[in-house]
């Protein structure tokens, strides 16, 4: 007979396994094309586009737009009081890249002729600038369209007054496509209405040839605050003096004008009737 032998059995119940840290959420694109990844954007961020971006001319400005600078693949409204000024005053910088890198801009109904002398100082040259004269609100659309379409130029500004929310939309959808920057020129009453367009901008004007900047709309936070940006019309910062850089700033000086009241002279005769 064998030996009586004790067993002792297993415990069956597994040990328990050791803790963890929790794995750290994958980046938002992780694994995703270059491309795709790009043209996503989380709410409280401002979003980067596809396309390059062009600088603005303004420091403060570039660090609120997304990207760095005005977007290509989507419109941009800029809305301001006064049609045909403003506008020129803020797009004049990107409108010198355009016209540097040899592409030319085109503007559709502007509102009021083009200034070429002014325009010029701002590098903005006429051999680089195409006008078309669309008078109607429906040969301006078309006519952007066409440009948008063709990928025609370098960029693209065009007065829209009175574009209802689904011609905006149309030319959003188009322009998505498009790789140079397209600025729509509206009033400001239209800040009021809805916009397909991804970046909304305000712009009045300040003291001091200051402009006066608001984002109404782009991709990430809200910006509550106004920006207010330098900028001296036609290339006049190299001609204006320091005293007239700032007018706002300067006292006006009050002088008090000593007027000394002679009697008038009389006649010789008068004198002497009057010494009697």
């Amino acid at each position: 007979m064998l030996p009586a032998m004790s067993w002792q059995e297993d415990d069956p119940s597994p040990a328990p396994a050791p803790l963890r840290p929790p794995r750290p959420p994958r980046p938002l694109g992780s694994g995703l094309p270059a491309a795709v990844a790009a043209a996503l954007w989380r709410g409280d961020q401002l979003g980067a586009p596809v396309s390059a971006v062009w600088s603005s001319g303004f420091a403060a400005l570039d660090a609120q737009l997304p990207g760095g600078g005005w977007p290509g693949h989507g419109l941009t409204e800029i809305l301001t009081p006064h049609s045909g000024t403003l506008e020129w005053r803020l797009l004049g910088p990107v409108l010198r890249q355009v016209c540097a890198a040899g592409q030319p801009v085109v503007v559709v109904g502007p509102p009021l002729s083009p200034h070429l002398p002014g325009l010029r100082r701002d590098g903005v040259h006429e051999r680089g600038l195409v006008w078309v004269q669309a008078d109607t609100p429906a040969e301006r659309l078309w006519s952007a369209e066409q440009l948008i379409k063709a990928q025609a130029c370098g960029a693209l500004l065009v007065w829209l007054p009175q574009a209802r929310p689904e011609q905006i939309r149309r030319l959003q959808v188009l322009a998505a496509g498009f790789e140079a920057p397209v600025f729509v020129c509206r009033p400001a009453r239209a800040l009021g209405e809805s916009s397909a367009a991804p970046l909304r901008v305000q712009a009045a004007v300040g003291p001091d040839w200051a402009l006066h900047i608001h984002i109404a709309k782009r991709k990430g936070p809200p910006l509550d605050e106004t920006l207010h940006l330098s900028a001296v019309p036609g290339g006049l910062s190299h001609l204006l003096p320091a005293r007239l850089r700032q007018p706002s700033r300067r006292t006006p000086r009050q002088e008090t004008e000593h007027v000394v009241v002679r009697p008038s002279a009389q006649p010789d005769e008068h004198r002497h009737s009057a010494a009697h």
